[in-house]
This record gives C-alpha cells, sequence and structure tokens, in this order.
C-alpha cells in the first residue's frame, strides 16, 4: 500500500461510520418514561441529596469509581512534538480505547488548550470532581515533570503521566529478569541510558529505585553524555550527571552492562554492541525504528539479552502491561495517588508473572510451542489474560499497606474472579488470531478476487503479513480493481478460464478425474470444471500449489460446498463435515454449532459435531465449555427431538469423560450460571461458564448466530469449516471485508495446524 493509500486508510478510519473511536454508552434502563423519571427528574434528587450529605457516596451513585481523564495539552504528541490539543484528540482517543479493552476502565479525553503549567494545574484541578483518577498524556518535558507533582500532592485522586511511569514500569520488570539470566547484580552493573526526556528520567528514577546506583550510570541527551561539568542543565539532567570524562555514546558503552534507549533510531552500531561486556541487557526502545535493528544485534551478540518496543520482536516494551491495570487497582480501592510503592508493586508482578508457567491460550496467540522464562521472554505477553488477574490485585494490595487506600478490600479471591470477569467484554480473540497467523503466513487462495470487497480483503492480508494471496479471476477486472484501491504488490493472478492456464487446467483435470472416474466423471467433463474458479482453486488446494482457500462471496453456501466435498474430501476418520461460528459476545467469544451445513443431524451427529468444535476452540487456544442445547432441561421432555439431544450427552460422557459437555439444556440456563447452579446443581456445567452451544438442528443454529450479529451488532467469525481434509473455508453469501480477512487468518491458522501435525 503506498503512503497515500495507507494515510486516507487511516482517515477513514478515525472519520467512518461515526468519527473518532469511543462513545458514551448508557448502564441503565431507559425505555419506560418511569425509567427517565429515575434517571432523570425527579428521581435523580434522591442521589444528589445523599452526595451533598457525604461526598463519597458519588462513588456509590455516579461513574465516578471507573472513570479515567485522559489529558493532554498536545504539546509533545508520540513522535509529532507539539501539535496542539486539538490534533492530541486522536492520540488521547486511543488511549481511552486501550484503557477500555484492557480493563474495562471507562474514559473521558480531556485536551487543554494552554502550555502555561499554572493554567493547566488548575484546569486539571477544577474537573478533578468528575473522575476517579487522572492520566497525564503527552506533555513536554520539563513541565510534564511539574504539573505531575503538583497536581499528586493537590489532587487526592490517583495521578500518573504514563508517558514518564508507564515505561519505567515495564522496563524495570525486563531489566529485573534480564538480570537474573545474566546473573548480575543490579547495584553492580553499569547501565547507559541513551535519552533525557520524561520517561527516560522516570525510568533511571525507578531503575534507582530498584538498587541500581548512580555512580554506574551514563545518561545521554542530543548533545552527548550529559557530564556535571556541563551548563545550564535542567534539574532532573543535573540529577544524573556523571563526573566521568566521556562525551561520546561509543566512550559509554565500552563495558556497559546494559544499554536503555529512549532516543533515536539506529545510533547504537555493532562495534559499540562489542564493546559492552559478557551478556548485554540491550533495551532499544525507540519505536518504531529501535536505536539499533533487532536482527542485526543478536546476529552481534549471541550472548545478548534484548528488547524492543516492536511487537514483531521478542520482549516487547508495551505500556499496555501497565496503565490499564495501575489504575484499575487503584481505582478499585479508591487509592488518593499512585505513590512509589504502587509502581513497585507492578514491577514486582509483572516480573513474577513472566517466571510462572504460560497458558496454552497464549501460546497460541503468539504461534508459540511452549513460552518460558529465558532470553526471549522476559516480561509478559500484552494478550496474557493473566495480567488482570495477577496486576491490579498486588497495585491494589500496596495502596493499602502504604496507606493511601479509603476502599480496602478483604475478600482477594472474590476481587480476582471479578476481574477476570471482565475480560468478557474484551474480546482479544481477533487480535490474538491476527497476531498468530502473522508468525508463519501461508499461500491462501482467493477465488473470487475480481469481487471488490474481497480483493480489499486480500489486500489487508498481504500487507498486514496475515498470508500471501493467490488472486483468481478475471485478469483484467482484478487488475482494475487493484489500480482504483492501491493495490501494488506482485502476486499471483490466475483466470481458470484463459487459455495461458491450459496446462495447468490440464494437469488438475486429469487428478480430478484420475480420482473420480469410477463415480461418472470423464475426461471430458473434468476439463470443463477446472474452468470453474472453486473447483480450480480445490485443485490448487489438493495438489500443494496453495495452502488453503477461501471462497463463497458470491455464490450460496450449497453450491460452494459441494465441489469442497467431491474434490478435497473429509479427513480421515471424518464422516459428517459441519460449521461453526464464533461469536465475539459480551460475556467473551462464543462457538456455536452448526451453523451452515446439518439440516437434522442425529444424536451420533451431534456428539461428533460438539467433539469438531471442541478441537477447533483449543486451536484458538480456549478450553471448550459444550452446552448441547434443546428446548427441554434434562428429560423434562420425552419428545423426539429433545431425546436425540439426550442420547449425544450420553455418548459423550461414556466416551469422553473428560470432556465439560452437558444437556440437553435451554439456552437461557446454559448461559445464567447461577440458574445453572441454583436448579440444577448436578450438572457437570455448574460453576462453569459456557462458551460452545451445540444446536438441534440447522434452523436453530443459524437463526441464533445471524440474530446475534444483527441485534447485538456482534462480529463473528465464520463459518469455519470443520472436518476437512484441507484448509477449506467458505464465507456467508455478501460477507464484509473484515469477515473475509477474519476468515483469511483461520485458513492460514488452520494450514498451520495441519503442517505442525504432519
Amino acid at each position: 500500500m503506498s503512503k497515500q493509500s495507507k494515510r486516507l486508510e487511516a482517515l477513514v478510519y478515525h472519520a467512518k461510520p461515526t468519527p473518532g473511536k469511543i462513545k458514551v454508552v448508557p448502564t441503565k434502563k431507559y425505555a419506560s418514561q418511569r425509567d427517565l423519571s429515575l434517571a432523570y427528574s425527579p428521581g435523580v434528587a434522591e442521589p444528589c441529596l445523599e452526595i451533598a450529605k457525604e461526598v463519597d457516596n458519588v462513588y456509590k451513585y455516579t461513574a465516578k469509581g471507573n472513570l479515567v481523564a485522559v489529558i493532554s495539552n498536545g504539546t509533545a504528541v508520540l513522535g509529532l512534538g507539539n501539535i496542539g490539543p486539538e490534533a492530541s484528540k486522536p492520540v488521547m482517543e486511543g488511549k481511552g480505547l486501550l484503557f477500555k479493552i484492557f480493563a474495562d476502565i471507562d474514559v473521558f479525553d480531556i485536551e487543554v488548550n494552554t502550555e502555561d503549567v499554572d493554567a493547566f494545574i488548575e484546569t486539571v484541578k477544577n474537573i478533578a470532581p468528575t473522575f476517579g483518577g487522572i492520566n497525564l498524556e503527552d506533555i513536554k518535558a520539563p513541565e510534564a515533570f511539574e504539573i505531575e507533582r503538583r497536581l499528586k500532592e493537590e489532587l487526592d485522586i490517583p495521578v500518573m503521566h504514563d508517558d514518564q511511569h508507564g515505561t519505567a514500569i515495564i522496563s524495570a520488570a525486563a531489566l529485573i529478569n534480564a538480570l537474573e539470566i545474566a546473573e548480575k547484580k543490579i547495584e553492580e552493573v553499569n547501565i547507559v541510558v541513551s535519552g533525557a526526556g520524561a520517561a527516560a528520567i522516570s525510568c533511571t528514577r525507578l531503575y534507582q529505585a530498584c538498587g541500581a546506583r548512580r555512580e554506574n550510570i551514563v545518561m545521554l541527551d542530543s548533545k552527548g553524555v550529559i557530564r556535571a561539568d556541563r551548563d545550564n542543565l535542567t534539574s532532573q539532567k543535573a540529577e544524573f550527571a556523571t563526573n566521568r570524562k566521556i562525551s561520546t555514546l561509543s566512550e559509554a558503552m565500552e563495558n556497559a552492562d546494559v544499554f536503555i534507549g529512549l532516543s533515536q533510531p539506529d545510533i547504537v552500531t555493532p562495534e559499540m554492541l562489542l564493546s559492552m561486556s559478557v551478556n548485554p541487557i540491550v533495551f532499544a526502545m525507540a519505536n518504531p525504528v529501535p536505536e539499533i535493528n533487532y536482527q542485526l544485534a543478536i546476529d552481534t551478540r549471541e550472548d545478548i539479552i534484548m528488547a524492543t518496543g516492536r511487537s514483531d520482536h521478542p520482549n516487547q516494551v508495551n505500556n499496555v502491561l501497565g496503565f490499564p491495570f495501575i489504575f484499575r487497582g487503584a481505582l478499585d480501592v479508591r487509592a488518593t495517588k499512585i505513590n512509589e510503592e504502587m509502581k513497585m508493586a507492578a514491577v514486582k508482578a509483572l516480573s513474577k508473572l513472566a517466571k510462572e508457567s504460560v497458558p496454552e491460550q497464549v501460546n497460541v496467540a503468539y504461534a508459540e510451542t511452549r513460552l518460558t522464562f529465558g532470553k526471549d521472554y522476559i516480561i509478559p505477553k500484552p494478550f496474557d489474560p493473566r495480567l488482570i488477574a495477577e496486576v491490579p490485585p498486588a497495585v491494589a494490595k500496596a495502596a493499602m499497606e502504604s496507606g493511601v487506600a479509603k476502599e480496602p478490600i478483604e475478600d482477594w479471591d472474590r476481587y480476582r474472579n471479578s476481574l477476570l470477569e471482565r475480560l468478557g467484554s474484551d474480546n482479544k480473540l481477533v487480535r490474538m488470531l491476527m497476531g498468530r497467523a502473522k508468525t508463519n503466513p501461508k499461500r491462501v487462495v482467493f477465488a473470487e478476487a475480481d469481487q471488490l470487497d474481497v480483493l480489499k480483503a486480500a489486500q489487508i492480508a498481504y500487507e498486514e503479513g496475515i498470508a500471501h494471496p493467490i488472486l483468481l479471476g478475471r485478469k483484467d477486472a482484478i487488475l482494475k480493481l487493484m489500480a482504483e484501491i492501491e493495490f501494488i504488490a506482485d502476486v499471483p493472478i490466475i483466470d481458470p478460464k484463459s487459455d495461458d492456464e491450459t496446462e495447468r487446467k490440464n494437469r488438475y483435470a486429469k487428478a480430478y478425474w484420475e480420482k473420480r472416474k469410477r463415480q461418472g466423471v470423464t475426461i471430458y467433463s473434468s476439463q470443463k470444471k477446472m474452468r470453474e474458479r472453486n473447483y480450480f482453486a480445490a485443485m490448487m488446494v489438493n495438489v500443494g500449489d496453495a495452502d488453503a482457500l477461501v471462497t463463497g462471496y458470491s455464490r450460496n453456501y450449497p453450491s460452494v460446498v459441494r465441489p469442497m466435498l467431491e474434490l478435497i474430501g473429509m479427513a480421515e476418520g471424518v464422516s459428517r463435515v459441519a460449521t461453526t461460528n464464533v461469536m465475539m459476545t459480551q460475556r467473551g467469544p462464543m462457538f456455536l454449532s452448526d451453523t451452515s451445513i446439518n439440516i437434522d443431524p442425529s444424536a451420533k451427529d451431534l456428539a461428533k459435531i460438539a467433539r469438531m468444535t471442541s478441537r477447533v476452540s483449543k486451536m484458538f487456544g480456549i478450553e471448550s465449555v459444550t452446552a448441547m442445547i434443546s428446548y427441554s432441561n434434562f428429560g423434562s421432555s420425552d419428545n423426539p427431538r429433545a431425546e436425540k439431544v439426550r442420547e449425544a450427552v450420553e455418548y459423550l460422557h461414556k466416551a469422553y469423560p473428560d470432556m465439560l459437555v452437558d444437556g440437553e439444556l435451554q439456552t437461557d440456563f446454559a448461559l445464567n450460571p447461577k440458574m445453572l447452579q441454583d436448579i440444577f446443581p448436578f450438572s457437570k456445567l455448574a460453576g462453569r461458564k459456557v462458551n460452545t452451544l451445540i444446536f438441534p438442528n440447522l434452523d436453530a443454529a443459524n437463526i441464533t448466530y445471524k440474530l446475534l450479529k444483527e441485534l447485538n451488532n456482534s462480529e463473528s467469525i465464520g463459518p469455519i469449516m470443520m472436518g476437512m481434509r484441507k484448509p477449506v473455508h467458505i464465507l456467508q453469501l455478501g460477507a464484509s471485508v473484515d469477515e473475509i480477512v477474519n476468515m483469511t487468518a483461520i485458513a492460514v491458522i488452520d494450514a498451520q495446524e495441519r503442517e505442525k501435525r504432519h
């Protein structure tokens, strides 16, 4: 994609369908006049009076306790500099989005039109009663130091400048672990810090709090080494001025144990790395281009322990590991501030978490066989679901022990469970899928690439590194559309009807004829079928010219399934194919089966569908907790339609006793844990969160998933084909670009899994 095309895509993303990235959503009923009279006049007067009597009641009756202000004046926005408060708003909205999806914290972004420190502080103080916490963002140094210091002193709610402390907390946790692996002591190591802005100063202060000695630290700014004999140093820089008679980064790196980069791209050379001590620790955190290229660094020193700010390398120092969870813990005990004890608690929690066994869900997300503590894993991954259950409690405990918590937590198990429940509204699955697909992209045939939406999806898959597209369709139409959307790439374009493909068509036709010549197929009919794109695409996968295929955008489902079953067929040991849809719901991902193929499956078919769905969920790193759905509960009806569901459950219980499955169950009982526990405590699903629904027929499954999709605006991935011999995935007629991209990622991961097994 050209720079102009990327620019346009970013602008459209922010502008359509609704400008911006966040919105306010009501949390109470508002349908009736009674609801409105409670929400506003006259009912609203009652909580107002209660708050007037006791101001802390504001936490009881309003959203203050879960509301953070992300505040900037736009003076140091990303790498863009002083671009003003309005121009900073997209970044602040983005920060609000991260707060919500990682820790379920609501945000109002506030852009303040002043560079005067006193005016800025006064503005924040005046609006502070609205919020439970203040996240300062993108404010230039040295003003940022003064603003944060005074607001922490003058307000009784948590205040943190994430640009300073976020990177400090994450990198400190990584440094503690890196030093352990390198078998070095923090109080003895020589540290070089390249950069002297707010983040670098805060990082270095926190390293000192962890035990680093000031005399062992050398800091550099754009003018070189910050020495005690330099003039006009700010008080923050003077704090780290060295008495050593050195002036350059090259000199500072000699025999250094640790390099911390928060400065500029490509300023560290291989020669500098070679001059460092044994087992050097290098955190090159300039983003997106680090101080030294990752591959160059590890090629230069085999003993290096390396971290960057990038997601495509091991050990990403990412602020999202910190600020959502730190504020979550602070808000949950109504802390009056975020103090050093709380920051250190976050450091220790992150450091400890990296040493524990990694859940399979995380391994799956990052396409790792097994992540283990070591040189390439010194800090947890951003998608680790344990973060919300580990970091906030550590921060909350530190707030309580340091005397700044106004509402202490007593039941820690209950608190951790409540934190885990918050993950239900945070659908990380799609992001995890994309990340995993990128680790080993496969050749994917797009059988309808002359359709604009399909081509757009192929473009995204190519540019995001999800897949290597093979485009099927009318070549002239594809090239014209590629020019329109600025899809500039050297990718295969194949027209099955073109005479240019005669040799390949004949080869495919012969292979097809050999397979089906005793089922009435002639060589002539085989050659004719190879002019049809779905037959041609299926044969590409069959003979190994492609790894997977995606089709079905412009044709009805049965007409697309037919050639796939004829040419590719079912996997060994499979007697029935089926589909599942993954729905992104408020309670988390839900697997719904069978949504597209089996009209009225038998009891044995239902059992097979449940088993196949369980295997698919494992592909996502999720343990299937399966409810077999019916209109009846546990034998309440003797109708054959309910009976077949019971028979399927009985078979699964006998054949697969460890499988978490039960039924027959009505949908509300399956999805309401309290109802299920109260009425059917004997169920294998009692006390568990169901994430898989197996429906008794196609009507029920298809209607349910489409209702969820349209009424609740739930994102859907699927229908995912289960039981095929090769990675074949068929779209619903008229699928959106996003749905096609999601299905492409599924096809790639399917191919990855099959490659592992063989």
